[in-house]
């Protein structure tokens, strides 16, 4: 059953809340502005990297060898990665030949999840009512059911046996005739699930069962405490690299303006797939950052305004009609401040597509002025006809 708790804001403390929210919201304002700005930068200068990279950057057909004439140069290339060494988990001794061995913990636990609902009251008054509902999960880690809101449940979490999660790495992982450096290992996915024998199940209450080692007693229906240990591996394979050689190593390319390059791919890429696969990402990036930062300024937008409607929540229709208004208004100034933020921006990052679009702009503006003025006024309508009146017969001199 859900349990619940009801919590009373009195005017006053909404009033305070609200005047702390104009802080908060400047300082988010100018975060965001400032966010907006950095992007389109980081957009141009990851552009003009790539660009000029990609006229460096030597396609190499055969890395088996270390050859010294490459030496300080971006090459791309295709090998198979891969390791002779033997990783072996330290308190399971799970061996295996792999790039990395993981160790992957979960445990059986009440959860507790929150809803509130909240309504404001004559005179400026709020009320909250909170519903907390709790499910069994299985976790990352051991709950503190100590914290739960509901007496029922507090102190209802224990696990059977507390396990860490590990992570074993080989020291030395080849590409061809070359080593591969630590940050390019890691951009190897470890996602090969280890196969698990009836072995490992050395104690009471112990199973393997789908590659887990089982803390419990029914691992069919598990119950609250139990735990299970997986492992997965990082086992390698053909992958794609971009990177500057150094020796028999490699390390990241750096252009003059600072940014960086260091990819490596799992599986078969070309170079032109390498670098499509680089811009697609610094455009899904760069559009990811603007929505963010337009939402920031919004928000900050409203938490500015929000005295106007802690003001009139002495009624709560009046601070109703007054929060439709403000979402409106910071939406279309957000909107407008982000576009402006772009805009200029662009005319630092990007003077020349700035300014093409500001004559693409003024021209529409001017046609739409100039086809404005030469529309044909509409005739005005003509005034109704006297009613005709029966012309008077003219007398003549024989009358």
């Amino acid at each position: 059953m859900a349990y619940q708790e009801v919590t009373k804001t009195s005017y006053g403390s909404r009033l305070g809340n609200s005047l702390r929210g104009i802080i908060t919201g400047l300082i988010l304002f100018v975060a965001a502005t400032a966010l907006l700005w950095w992007n389109e930068g980081r957009a141009v200068k990851t552009s003009k990297m790539l660009k000029d990279s990609a006229k460096e950057c030597v396609d190499v057909a055969d890395v088996s060898t270390v050859d010294p004439a490459l030496n300080g140069k971006l090459i791309h290339a295709t090998a198979v990665a891969k390791t002779d060494e033997i990783l072996t988990d330290p308190d399971y001794g799970v061996s295996v030949n792999a790039i990395r061995l993981v160790r992957n913990v979960e445990y059986y636990q009440w959860v507790e999840n929150s809803s509130s609902e909240t309504k404001d009251k004559v005179g400026g008054g709020q009320e909250t009512v909170t519903t907390y509902t709790y499910s069994k999960q299985w976790v990352s880690s051991p709950v503190d059911s100590d914290s739960f809101h509901d007496p029922d449940y507090q102190g209802s979490n224990f696990v059977r046996t507390n396990v860490e999660d590990k992570t074993v790495t080989a020291d030395k992982v080849d590409f061809g005739g070359y080593v591969l450096p630590k940050s390019m290992v890691g951009s190897i996915p470890d996602d090969t699930v280890v196969s698990l024998s009836q072995s490992y199940a050395n104690g009471v209450d112990v199973f393997v069962v789908n590659n887990f080692i089982y803390y419990g007693e029914e691992p069919d229906t598990p119950a609250i405490g139990d735990v299970r240990v997986s492992f997965t591996q990082a086992a390698g394979g053909d992958a794609s690299i971009l990177a500057k050689v150094s020796g028999s190593t490699f390390e990241p390319y750096v252009h003059k303006n600072g940014k960086s390059l260091c990819v490596l791919t799992m599986g078969v890429r070309s170079m032109d797939q390498m670098y499509e696969a680089q811009k697609a990402s610094n455009k899904f990036l760069t559009w990811i950052l603007r929505i963010f930062g337009l939402l920031m300024v919004i928000l900050a937008l409203r938490m500015m305004f929000s005295i106007v409607v802690a003001l009139l929540k002495v009624l709560p229709f009046l601070g109703n009609v007054a929060q439709v208004g403000i979402n409106l208004v910071t939406g279309i100034i957000g909107t407008v401040w982000t576009l402006l933020v772009i805009l200029v921006a662009w005319v630092v990052w990007r003077p020349v597509v700035a300014i093409v679009l500001a004559v693409i702009i003024c021209l529409l503006v001017g046609m739409l002025i100039a086809k404005s003025k030469s529309a044909p006024a509409a005739a005005p309508e003509a005034a109704p006809a006297a009613p005709a009146t029966p012309a008077e017969t003219p007398k003549t001199d024989a009358e």
